[in-house]
């Protein structure tokens, strides 16, 4: 069913009359269903999260029935097809940097966010679940950049967005300690990424948009979900343990630039790399 879905998102019918108003609707309409189909891994997840209750099923805690959920669901899409193993090694890899972010942010000296409930799968007071959620921001990116058929113009030198990738990750825990270099980080990213663009085909033609613009984009909704699993109490702030508010829309910031990590380690393998343009 998901090829025939593939298929026909990539193969759309050809209207050669189509124009105006008319052709404004069936391209966000595409680009809606390419969006969804592209959330697959995340959906599901998200999916999970809301239906879970938070006593858990079957007598299993809410975090490992999440775990289970998880590792179904990226076991079908190997099976499926739908990532490559050399895919799959980049969302492992997504999965171990965030869960050491999480085990990081989530210490008792730290104590940046909790996992309140009980789960026989956690580690270090961290659900293994919890990396998945960083994978997921993988996974949709993969599944994007097939389904939109993505390219990148004027991306800046691979040697320089991985440093900058580097930085940001080494940010997320150094700025406990020292100096919080975030907005240095994006006043350099600013520079760097200026002319960078995302070209992308929502049904039959190609569109464009500024790359910073997409990163800033998805890091809003994922800033979104993070604010509706908290409401949930899968995770929580120290200023929402005494009951839940939004979280801190600086979290956006911060989401964007792990999207612009994530996107980074993306570019490294080397079928995508024929969709990247790098100025000489």
């Amino acid at each position: 069913m998901l090829n025939r879905l593939d298929h026909f998102l990539l193969n759309p019918p050809p209207l050669p009359q189509l124009s105006g108003w008319r052709r404004g609707v069936v391209e966000f309409l595409f680009f809606g269903l390419k969006e969804a189909r592209s959330c697959l891994f995340a959906g599901l997840f998200f999916g999970m999260v809301l239906l879970v209750p938070r006593s858990g099923l079957f007598s299993w805690h809410r975090y490992d029935v999440l775990l289970a959920g998880a590792l179904l669901i990226q076991a079908l899409m190997l099976l499926l097809k739908l990532e490559s193993l050399d895919e799959l090694k980049a969302v492992c890899l997504f999965h171990v940097l965030g869960f050491g972010l999480e085990v990081f942010k989530t210490s008792g000296h730290i104590a940046s966010w909790s996992y309140p409930d009980a789960g026989w799968s956690k580690l270090f007071g961290v659900p293994l679940f919890a990396g998945f959620m960083y994978a997921a921001v993988g996974s949709y990116i993969l599944q994007a950049w097939y389904l939109f058929g993505l390219r990148f113009r004027h991306h800046p030198p691979y040697w320089m967005a991985t440093l900058v990738a580097l930085l940001i990750y080494a940010n997320f825990f150094t700025h406990h300690y020292i100096m919080d270099f975030r907005g240095y980080l994006a006043m350099l990213i600013i520079g760097l990424y200026a002319r960078a663009t995302v070209i992308f085909r929502p049904y039959d033609r190609e569109r464009s948009m500024p790359l910073l613009l997409s990163f800033v984009l998805i890091g809003f909704f994922i800033w979104l979900a993070e604010n509706i699993s908290t409401f949930l109490h899968i995770w929580a702030y120290p200023h929402q343990l005494g009951g839940w508010s939004a979280v801190h829309v600086g979290k956006w910031g911060s989401w964007s630039l792990l999207v612009i990590m994530t996107f980074t380690i993306i570019t490294h393998l080397q079928h995508h790399r024929r969709s990247v343009h790098v100025p000489e």
